[in-house]
């Protein structure tokens, strides 16, 4: 028997499974666990203020990046936009960051770490994926969709570079209504990183 405050969320496999108010560095946050009942594997919604409604609120989907949140790394900008989104929500009042566990564009941990060892051998992150049999880019989005809908969300301003995932939150129902640019600080370890996913994934620049 499911706990009663754990709901399916659609008729897909998707489950909100826990919900807590979490104090954080940038604010009061609403925290929701939703969980797949194939693989256990858990997403969340991080949530300020009440974003249910027409109008457009503020959202960042955030891919997992274990090696820029956990461990800081300095070879991508994750870590620092994901920053930016909790920050640019609660400034705004209200907003959501759907985080998805789909961790280096959706090849996993080790493979992600394999093509960092090619990239040291001088591939940048797109050839470091073909490399390994992989396209550039395996993350979905479905599941950003149905959270969005549990959460009330009719509309969002999303907070991204990067046009493709428009693109893609659109194809899987999302109404994007605009896209607010992220602003990262280079360093010299993610210049190059930065440079390829401008000039051969067609990052915008903020």
């Amino acid at each position: 028997m499911l706990h009663p405050t754990r709901k399916a969320v659609s008729p897909s496999a998707l489950t909100r499974f826990s919900e807590a108010r979490v104090p954080t560095e940038y604010g009061p946050m609403r925290v929701v666990v939703y969980r797949e009942a194939a693989s256990d594997m858990e997403h969340c919604a991080i949530v300020h203020g009440d974003v249910a409604g027409k109008e457009p609120v503020l959202c960042r989907v955030h891919s997992e990046c274990f090696t820029g949140e956990v461990l800081h790394s300095l070879k991508c900008d994750c870590r620092e936009q994901l920053d930016i989104a909790l920050r640019s929500i609660v400034e705004a009042g209200r907003g959501i960051v759907v985080y998805l566990r789909q961790e280096g564009r959706g090849i996993g941990l080790g493979n992600k770490i394999a093509a960092y060892a090619l990239q040291e051998e001088g591939a940048d992150t797109v050839d470091a994926n073909h490399m390994l049999g992989f396209a550039v880019d395996l993350r979905r989005y479905h599941w950003a969709a149905e959270i969005l809908a549990d959460q009330g969300v009719s509309a969002i301003s999303l907070l991204t570079n990067n046009p493709d995932k428009v693109a893609a939150l659109r194809a899987d129902g999302i109404n994007v209504a605009d896209r607010v640019p992220m602003l990262v600080q280079e360093n010299e370890h993610n210049r190059d990183y930065l440079e390829t996913k401008r000039h051969r994934l067609g990052h915008f620049k903020p």
